[in-house]
């Protein structure tokens, strides 16, 4: 069956982004919304979401999970309101996937619209907590749904803009990080996920060329979050060879080994309660991806030579700059540890775009 996921080249009054870190749902409502010729994206998350947005230039419907791996809904909600105001944003429903529109919004175009997919719409259930009502009959007139693209509204005129940067106050956490200088739009970009990320716990996989100043980006995600006063570790993957970087990493104990002449702590433990920074991690032994995607999943460090564990509270940071999707397609990289690490996506901007 043929999709509509497509590029945002269509015109914007009927593109849709779905971010969501269910590929079944995600699938589902591209194949609903493909039906009906609408041009779709996927986003695994809210940091891919936001990402997307920025560089497209956004999109005319949101499909949004309430429950998202790396952000809080709501506040993601009130970013793209604030960025994006023409955006209409509709919350999926955590359990079904459905869709929740407002009963008092129910006679808009657009609803009419989604509402002739089968299966897919909530009967008679209000978004939760949603910061002004979504999907708002006013910003969706029939000529949208006829595939007019919409203006974005200026809010200092009450007129429309060419772009979706249309608020007349100042652009919130786009100040340059600690040791990082520039002002181009792709650096604000960058200075606002390091900020919005920083305070959470989410793994976060920063990609992007040599010289781009990944380190940098790792240790302002340290110091801009609660953790900022533990340990900050890290761990060069390329640096240390394939025979060691396991016992590096996870510690070991006297005799583990040829040279093993004492026990030693391995840099997950050392860095408990603060951040682990692996950098060029696509250059981990496939080994020892495995060992790392277990610790990712129950949180326990295992030393080599010992069947003893211990309970770790580490918030992890990963850098290449390698193509890792590419990677995975070779399977040269684990396809499931990728999804571990790449909870919050953050691309460094070449040089070249720094302007």
């Amino acid at each position: 069956m043929t999709t509509a996921v497509q590029s945002f080249s269509a015109p914007a009054a009927r593109n849709v982004l779905i971010a969501s870190s269910n590929q079944l749902r995600r699938q589902r409502w591209i194949e609903s919304l493909g039906r009906a010729s609408w041009p779709v994206r996927e986003a695994c998350g809210g940091a891919d979401a936001l990402n997307q947005l920025e560089s497209s230039g956004g999109c005319r419907l949101l499909l949004l999970d309430q429950k998202l791996p790396d952000l809080d809904t709501n506040e993601l909600v009130e970013i793209i309101e604030s960025r994006f105001p023409s955006i209409d944003v509709v919350l999926l429903d955590a359990e079904t996937g459905r869709a929740q529109v407002p009963l008092e919004l129910r006679s808009s175009p657009l609803y009419r619209t989604l509402a002739s997919f089968d299966g897919v719409v909530e009967a008679d259930v209000v978004p939760h907590k949603m910061p002004r009502p979504a999907f708002a009959a006013e910003s969706a007139p029939e000529a949208a749904i006829a595939g007019a693209p919409a203006p974005y509204p200026n809010p200092r005129d009450g007129g429309a803009s060419q772009g979706p940067h249309c608020s007349s106050e100042p652009e919130r956490g786009a100040e340059p990080l600690p040791g990082m200088v520039g002002a181009s739009p792709a650096m604000r970009r960058l200075y606002r996920l390091v900020r919005l990320v920083a305070p959470r716990d989410a793994t976060v996989l920063i990609t992007g060329e040599s010289g781009t100043g990944k380190e940098l980006i790792a240790e302002a995600v340290h110091r801009l979050s609660p953790r900022s006063a533990r340990p900050y570790v890290i761990v060069n993957c390329a640096a240390i060879p394939e025979t060691l970087l396991e016992a590096e990493l996870f510690g070991h104990t006297r005799g583990a080994f040829t040279g093993a002449v004492q026990s030693r702590v391995g840099k997950v433990h050392s860095a408990h309660g603060g951040t682990l920074f692996l950098d060029e991690i696509g250059e981990m032994p496939m080994a020892v991806q495995a060992k790392l995607l277990r610790f990712l999943e129950n949180r326990e460090v295992q030393r080599l030579g010992s069947s003893d564990t211990f309970r770790v509270d580490v918030r992890v940071v990963a850098a290449t700059n390698a193509k890792l999707h590419e990677r995975v397609a070779a399977r040269e990289f684990r396809q499931d540890l990728f999804y571990r690490l790449a909870v919050f996506p953050i691309q460094a901007p070449p040089l070249r775009e720094r302007g």
